[in-house]
């Protein structure tokens, strides 16, 4: 909640804004307790145990040349409150003459040196972390980098890593603070205490010239005059030349290695300084990247040494940016392809607002939405009217952003407006928008479409072959003329194909196997002839290279690994990544980072009741996924994916024991149960729905046939009749089957459609006594239940009643009682109901299981009691909302280093 003057915080009082700090709002403010006026800096997320211990810390230094922390709240920082201007003020002027630079200089030694002595180092000092008070008292603060010191130079902390904090991705701000760092700490190895040496003799020449020591047009350009330019010391008077070039070792063993030695190296006997004390100071309040910051915060490294003795124009500069604690990305267990960056690099588009554990491609109910964040600006916008908005790609201008939602395409200008909509029917996994104005289009059963930017219908370009689930991820080449794509056959990145489809005579060829979305990048340079780039692609957490002749459309060597922290969704290990050329051809990559733990996607079975009280089952962990319980509730129907395959298991927790009913060769999903308890059917992606014996006594059988996906849902109570989601038509559609038992088979009927609609219809569910059948359908802009009368009646124009009104995330009829159960946010919801003649009477919903967690799938328990979820494994770390993107700068020169084009 945004604060004004007479809020509290604690003790404090708000008084007036001052400005924002690298990380948050600075508001001055009065403390009631002790009657002083402070400055508190707020934070929009709450501060971890590790970071309060470290201001604590910081807390205990007590020197008059630093900034005094007094407090630290949940999110917010008290510390002293200064007056004056900043020495980055005052160097603006003028340069400042020799004697009132090693007035300042002397102050500000003496406050590294009492934080030194102490074991923190700043990490960011410059002019603007500086303050000079109306009696010419220096007080260093703002420590926005500031860490307590690790225990060995060599320790290998990524949280040591240089950080910039900042209300946006101003290049001011970044070259302000990149222009101060020591080489070690731009190639984002650990510092100590000698990085502040570097910055304390930078910053001492800037003093004494008025110009920065170390510039450039952009951040990489500054980067690189700092590790590799010479410092010039031409214009800085005699007496302080040794003192500088002292400072400014690059090696920071030959560097000064004690602040509190810089006078012994000034070379005027007479100086002023000559006659100085040493007084012991403290560094100064931290503000280290904290997780769940409100603003960006890049983390900047340069990656490992070059392999090739060839220098690049640029080094490759690594940003870890957080787009703030307000962000909620789709988790990526769920699937790649959720951000993305626009042609010149300018803006971000991505996905936000998927309740953990949601996926928005399967999981009715759902809401997240589309925003967009010029890199210059504070503040992403939200892109109105995508609600279920999924894989955003930008045109080739940069003018618009499409994106699918409810199986269809469609488009919205960066400004906002209103969303064009540009075909339907179509199951998207992934697009590409040509410089010819149309956009090719992956829908999952129908292969690769052709739509007009403008609208229409879409045209089949290229059909799945036999056995292949789609052709996925496309990526129109440069001249229009071929189509990248990987070939899904099986939820295993190792069975997949990277192949390229020429549109003249629609001709497939394999370029890689084992690897999926694959981009052609134009990283070739101007001292090499053809249009050679490269191809890349991942395999789970690692990027791969190869060289591509773009004429004649092949790889050219073996291809290299390039990174190796990609995250990815385990029931695919296929990572996610976006490229720009920008800037000025140099590349930029932005993806997002495999977190370890998060990326396995093992999941834990766990029975959870209305009081939140958790009880593990012993099934192992696992991937798991689509969970159904046995009408008795004594077993547990689930999918599982090992191996590279996706099948369908049945789980006995009184014996422990698994029992597998399908065999590979496909993808096996979405298992349910019959009403006796004797079979499960479930789908078959590509090939329709199969049964199998529940006790596995039999093979799997083909109950239906269909190319595109059939997915079942719920068996009438007297087992005669089959509802289910069909694809088809591009939107999700229901359908019910009649079924007979014929002999421990069954055998299915004419399907027939039990509703028409333009809307995404899913999820059916007969009631218990068979006469209702409700679903989710996404008709109001979000995912609610609807309760239909079964069968329909003859005139089609039977009532329709909605139970939930706040989303829903699936649901289920509770067997023993009249209640709908559905999952909507962090809550189990229930909603009573009573039936009056041919009418379906509602009450409110209420909630049933609060503070839910985050779950995987779910089903009730048949006294209505509990219910079985699958809940991610436990780590050793809290789950952490993921809104972190990797920006790779200079990406191009790095891969033509590691990965050289030839000749």
């Amino acid at each position: 909640m945004p604060l004004s003057s007479g809020d509290r915080l604690g003790p404090y009082e708000i008084v007036s804004r001052i400005g924002a700090g690298g990380m948050g709002e600075v508001w001055k403010a009065r403390d009631s307790r002790l009657g002083r006026d402070v400055a508190v800096k707020v934070s929009a997320a709450q501060f971890t145990d590790r970071f309060e211990r470290e201001a604590r810390t910081i807390a205990t230094l007590n020197h008059p040349n630093i900034c005094t922390l007094y407090d630290v709240g949940a999110n917010y920082l008290v510390m002293e409150l200064i007056d004056g201007p900043t020495l980055a003020d005052r160097i603006k002027e003028s340069a400042i003459p020799l004697d009132e630079t090693l007035a300042i200089a002397k102050q500000i030694a003496d406050a590294l040196e009492a934080a030194h002595e102490k074991g923190i180092v700043h990490r960011d000092l410059k002019p603007a972390n500086i303050k000079i008070t109306p009696e010419g008292v220096v007080k260093v603060l703002d420590f926005g980098l500031a860490r307590v010191a690790p225990a060995s130079a060599g320790e290998s902390d990524p949280e040591h890593s240089p950080t910039i904090s900042m209300a946006a991705t101003q290049a001011g701000v970044i070259l302000g603070t990149a222009a101060y760092m020591s080489p070690e700490q731009a190639r984002g190895k650990p510092v100590d205490k000698r990085a502040d040496i570097w910055a304390f003799g930078v910053v001492l020449y800037e003093m004494l010239t008025g110009q920065k020591l170390f510039k450039g047009d952009d951040l990489s350009e500054t980067l690189a005059s700092v590790i590799k330019e010479e410092p010039k010391l031409e214009r800085v008077p005699a007496e302080v030349q040794r003192l500088l070039r002292s400072c400014l070792e690059k090696d920071p063993k030959q560097r000064l290695q004690a602040i509190g030695d810089w006078r012994l190296l000034l070379d005027a006997p007479s100086s002023p300084m000559r006659e100085l004390g040493a007084n012991r100071g403290r560094d100064k309040w931290l503000w280290p990247a904290v997780a769940g910051v409100l603003v960006v915060a890049l983390a900047i490294a340069l990656l490992a040494p070059w392999r090739s003795e060839k220098p690049v124009d640029r080094p490759l500069v690594r940003l870890d940016v957080d787009l703030g604690a307000d962000v909620s990305l789709t988790p990526i267990a769920n699937g790649p392809g959720n951000v993305a960056i626009s042609p010149d690099g300018t803006r971000l588009v991505y996905v936000s607002g998927a309740p953990p554990g949601g996926n928005p491609a399967t999981t009715p109910g759902t809401t997240p939405k589309l925003f967009i964040r010029r890199l210059d600006q504070p503040k992403a916008t939200e892109l109105p009217g995508t609600q279920g908005a999924m894989d955003p790609f930008f045109s080739p201008d940069g003018q618009w952003v499409g994106f699918s939602s409810g199986n269809k395409l469609n488009k919205i200008s960066v400004e906002g407006g209103a969303v064009v909509p540009l075909g339907d029917g179509v199951n998207a996994g992934g697009a590409s928008w040509g410089e010819d104005g149309a956009i090719v289009v992956s829908s999952f059963g129908k292969g690769l479409l052709r739509i007009p930017s403008a609208g229409g219908p879409p045209e089949t370009i290229a059909a799945a072959g036999n056995g292949e689930l789609a052709l996925f991820l496309p990526q129109i080449l440069p001249g229009g003329k071929a189509i990248l794509f990987t070939a899904f056959t099986a939820p295993d990145v190792d069975k997949m194909t990277i192949e390229v489809l020429t549109l003249a005579d629609r001709h497939r060829k394999i370029l890689a196997r084992g690897g999926g979305l694959a981009r052609y990048l134009p990283s070739s340079s101007g001292a090499t002839p053809g249009r050679v780039g490269h191809l890349v692609y991942v395999n789970k957490a690692t990027m791969f290279a190869v060289p591509f002749d773009l004429e004649k459309l092949e790889t050219r060597g073996t291809a290299v690994p390039v990174l190796d922290d990609v995250a990815y969704p385990p029931s695919i290990g296929i990572g996610d990544f976006h490229f720009s050329p920008a800037p000025s051809g140099h590349g930029t990559l932005i993806y997002r980072r495999s977190s370890g733990g998060a990326a396995s996607g093992m999941m834990t079975l766990q029975w959870l009741d209305s009081n939140g009280k958790k009880e593990p089952l012993q099934a192992k962990p696992g991937v798991y996924q689509s969970l159904s319980l046995s009408p008795d509730g004594k077993r547990i129907a689930l999918t599982v994916t090992e191996g590279g395959n996706e099948d369908v298991w049945v789980y006995d927790p009184q014996r422990d024991a698994m029992t597998r009913l399908s065999f590979g060769g496909a993808v096996y999903e979405s298992p349910i149960w019959s009403p006796d308890g004797h079979y499960i059917v479930f789908a078959s992606v590509g090939k329709g729905m199969f049964q199998a014996r529940a006790d596995g006594a039999s093979q799997p059988q083909a109950l239906t046939e269909s190319k595109t996906p059939q997915i079942p849902f719920s068996f009438a109570p007297d087992g005669k009749r089959l509802a289910y989601n069909d694809l088809g038509s591009g939107n999700s559609q229901i359908w019910t089957v009649p079924l007979e038992d014929q002999g421990g088979r069954l055998k299915a009927g004419k399907p027939e459609q039990f509703l028409k609609s333009s809307f995404s219809d899913s999820v059916p569910q007969f009631s218990p006594d068979g006469r209702w059948l409700a679903y989710v359908s996404n008709e109001s802009g979000k995912g609610e239940v609807y309760v239909r009368a079964f069968p329909p009646p003859p005139s089609g124009q039977g009532g329709k009643w909605q139970i939930s009104n706040s989303g829903a995330v699936g649901f289920t009829w509770s067997r023993n009682g009249h209640d709908l159960v559905y999952h909507s946010g962090d809550q189990m919801m229930a909603a009573s109901y009573t039936v009056n003649g041919d009418t379906f009477v509602a009450e409110k919903p209420r909630v049933w299981i609060a503070r839910l967690g985050t779950i995987r799938d779910w089903d009730v328990a048949p006294d209505g009691k509990r219910i079985v979820v699958l809940a991610p494994v436990e780590s050793a770390e809290a789950p952490k909302q993921e809104h972190e993107v990797v920006f790779l700068e200079n990406f191009f020169d790095y891969l033509r280093q590691r990965v050289p084009l030839g000749k």
